[in-house]
């Protein structure tokens, strides 16, 4: 409760002004009378004395003020109320870094010191929040399902994946699987954040439109993605928009732990296969950890087996810093995964930041494609043709013109024909390629069979292979039980069966035929009906994870099942094609392909060889994790289906290297194209190959084999905010400095010159000194008192 004195209870501040200034002039012109009596006194008039003057002056200035409080009548004010504190949010820093050692313990845990430390202060109101990417979150909204251990440096961590809605998760088991259950952490520690940008969480809370802030506390170990190190000041004023508020800061990190490690890497220009492409590397050395020349080695994760090492090199280290470029040649487009890791020096304390995993997206400049055929035939001549006609693709072909039976009485160095060069392409320039077509080729007469192993190694490693029908092709061309029959897509072993049918037909697309984008241009010129088609090689069942788009109308398997004519399939890193037809060119120059100008045939292709090459149209969905991986978090994936490819998503994730999957996805998806998130758990840091299977509606329900598509991602232990350990306090500085803050330990955080609080009244009282009766008969006392010394004293 608080008491103090009004000149009024019911007189506005202008009308008290205006009393006041009446009273002055009245005592002044009073003054001057006096003044002007004793001048006539001088001059010879009745001489007013000394007393008497003071006593006039006296009284008269009782007289006015007693006039005076009488009209404003003065009032006396009781208040009680409260102390409000102003409104002061502390930014926690939520990025992974947090987890390092710092001032006490962990990083972490000095930001909890400090939140201790200005909880202690009663004069202000803390709003807490944690900045990481994009707009802060309040920390005390955070549920306990959001929040997620983080592990420490150097332990590992994984979990079984979390259901979500719309997907079901089944972890497989075995020893790549972590399946080991993570309790979760206290509410408080909230899932680490995968970048610390605070100009972004300032931005966010100085347009909210609610109370403003009196000044923000920053609780960081300053190794912030914004502001940047070079204009700290500038940018931190940009993001508070005007908002003149001091930022303090606290800084949980004085010195950084010994380490060494990958802090990034960079590639100089687009990833194009088959060309040289540089990776800058940059290695650092903290903490006092001796450094001088570190090995740095790239290699090239594979679905099966150990990683293929691309490229070494040696960095040598300066001032805590070192560069080394390391020029690497990917011979396959599409993603690939590049491990880089270094030979860290005894005494590093952060192992997890030796390897780091890169993401690259390998695009082609040309298409290289090597097209044999077994003999000239209208269907080779059409496919040669446009194979020349696109100039997007760079095409080797060699046609068996004469074979080894045929007489023609001349020697060999006579023949205007060359041998042809089975060994020659097929060991040393077979990965110069990015697809083998081999069309109605018989394997046996011209020495391919001992190559067949290292073909279907260079499907294995994400070479692409098609295999054209004819009468040398499939089980008549002597593939049937060989390594290369196994990366196929259909099954070769057909018993005594006839290898050749040579029935004419029109094949059957089926419903993942009409589902898949790869036949989606062709069927939008000739509908559902194919051409009939001269006769077909005779094939087995489709092997597991093959595609069936198109089948014979009346010819089954040993199984009961329509045969396969046309199969797309995938074998490790590689994709292959199965086409058991010689009459494509029908779609070109025939009765039925006028009816589409004979576009068909290049559509057809363009789509076989795109679907091939993993290009983005043929594809029937994108999925990729969203803001990235990291070993022992949750990691959701993003599924991005195209329109139309409505029904059931299987979602199987494999790790690269051992190919044991991990964990298998399952999800509805509409027609609309819509995206769909899964909870796909946690993982150990490698390479993983996520292949998305989406089935139609109408086949969900059995083993029906929908189109395919594969993305390959990486989790790392650390990732970025591991990169480099070394906290920076100078940063922290210059944002206080640059708003007039503070900047302080965690264990002085209390003692923050925060603004002061403010007093809010609750309920008032006020009540008059004395009764408006008693002022006004104290100033007739001093009216009367005044007049009666002023005519003592010979005033009128």
């Amino acid at each position: 409760m608080t008491r103090s004195f009004a000149p009024s209870g019911d007189l506005s501040s202008p009308f008290v002004a205006v009393a006041c200034v009446v009273a002055a002039l009245s005592f002044g012109l009073l003054v001057l009378e006096l003044a002007r009596a004793r001048g006539r006194a001088a001059a010879g008039a009745r001489a007013v004395s000394a007393r008497a003057a003071l006593g006039t002056a006296l009284t008269g200035a009782l007289a006015v003020l007693g006039l005076l409080a009488a009209i404003l009548r003065p009032v006396a004010v009781t208040s009680r109320g409260s102390l409000v504190g102003p409104k002061v949010v502390v930014l926690v820093d939520g990025s992974r870094s947090m987890d390092l050692p710092g001032v006490a313990g962990t990083r972490r845990d000095g930001a909890e010191q400090a939140l201790a430390e200005l909880g202690k202060r009663a004069d202000v109101r803390l709003s807490r929040y944690l900045f990481g990417e994009g707009a802060p979150v309040p920390a005390d909204a955070l549920a306990p399902a959001e929040a997620a251990a983080t592990p420490a440096p150097g332990a590992g961590a994984a979990a079984a994946p979390a259901g979500g809605a719309g997907a079901a998760a089944a972890p497989a088991g075995g020893a790549d699987a972590g399946a080991a259950a993570v309790p979760p952490p206290p509410p408080a520690r909230a899932r680490a954040q995968r970048r610390s940008d605070l100009s972004a969480a300032l931005e966010a809370l100085a347009r909210a439109t609610d109370e403003r802030p009196s000044a923000f506390v920053v609780v960081s170990d300053g190794r912030l993605d914004r502001p940047g190190p070079d204009d700290t000041a500038a940018a931190t004023r940009a993001a508070l928009e005007g908002l003149d508020v001091p930022v303090h800061t606290v800084a949980v990190a004085t010195d950084s732990v010994r380490d060494a490690g990958v802090r990034a890497v960079r590639t100089s220009g687009a990833a194009v296969a088959h060309q040289p492409l540089s990776l800058r590397i940059d290695i650092g050395c903290s903490g006092g950890l001796a450094c001088d020349a570190v090995p740095v080695v790239a290699r090239e994760l594979r679905e099966q087996g150990a990683p293929t090492t691309l490229a070494t090199g040696t960095a040598h280290v300066e001032g805590g810093v070192g560069t080394v470029e390391l020029g690497v040649t990917l011979d396959r487009a599409g993603t690939r995964i590049l491990e880089v890791a270094i030979d860290a020096p005894d005494g590093d304390e952060l192992p997890e930041n030796d390897v780091r995993y890169i993401t690259l997206d390998v695009a082609r400049d040309r298409i290289r494609v090597l097209h044999v055929a077994g003999r000239p035939t209208y269907d080779v001549r059409a496919l040669r043709m446009w194979l020349k006609a696109d100039a997007s693709v760079d095409v080797v072909a060699f046609f068996i013109l004469r074979t080894p039976g045929d007489e023609v009485n001349a020697a060999s160095d006579e023949l205007a024909l060359i041998p042809f060069p089975v060994d020659e392409l097929f060991s040393v320039h077979l990965s110069s390629f990015d697809a083998v077509v081999l069309q109605d080729f018989d394997a046996a007469p011209y020495g391919l069979t001992k190559h067949l192993p290292a073909l279907a190694q260079y499907v294995d490693k994400g070479g692409g292979l098609i295999m054209v029908g004819g009468p040398n092709a499939f089980v008549q061309g002597n593939y049937a039980r060989t390594r290369l029959a196994r990366v196929l897509p259909v099954d070769l072993d057909i018993g005594r069966t006839s290898a050749v049918d040579l029935g004419a037909f029109a094949p059957r697309i089926t419903a993942a035929g009409r589902a898949a984008p790869v036949l989606a241009p062709l069927l939008a010129l000739i509908g559902d009906e194919m051409p009939e088609m001269p006769g077909t090689n005779v094939v087995g069942d489709p092997l597991p994870g093959a595609t069936v788009l198109m089948t014979h109308p009346t010819r089954t398997t040993a199984s009961g099942a329509p045969m396969p004519v046309l199969a797309l399939g995938e074998h490790e890193s590689g994709r292959t094609i199965a086409l058991t037809i010689d009459g494509s060119h029908r779609l070109l120059f025939s009765a039925f392909a006028s009816s589409s100008a004979g576009r068909a045939h290049g559509a057809f292709w363009d789509a076989l060889l795109g679907w091939l090459m993993r290009d983005p149209r043929f594809e029937p969905a994108s999925i990729d994790a969203r803001g990235g991986c990291l070993a022992g978090e949750e990691t959701t994936l993003v599924l991005r289906p195209l329109a139309g490819q409505g029904g059931e998503a299987r979602v199987t994730i494999a790790r690269l290297g051992s190919g044991a999957v991990v964990r298998t996805l399952t999800a509805r998806v509409g027609d609309g194209g819509e995206p769909v998130e899964l909870a796909a758990g946690r993982f150990e840091p490698g390479g993983y190959a996520a292949t998305v299977e989406i089935v139609p509606a109408e086949g969900a329900a059995g083993d029906a084999k929908g189109a395919t598509t594969r993305r390959d991602f990486a989790c790392e232990r650390g990732g970025d905010e591991w990169a480099d350990p070394r906290p920076d306090v100078a940063r922290l500085e210059a944002i206080a400095r640059a708003t007039g803050g503070a900047s302080v330990l965690p264990s002085a955080a209390g003692s923050l010159p925060l603004p002061a609080a403010t007093q809010v009244a609750a309920e008032r009282h006020v009540a008059p000194l004395l009764p408006p009766w008693a002022w006004t008969l104290a100033a007739a006392v001093a009216l009367g008192a005044h007049w009666i010394v002023r005519r003592r004293g010979g005033l009128a």
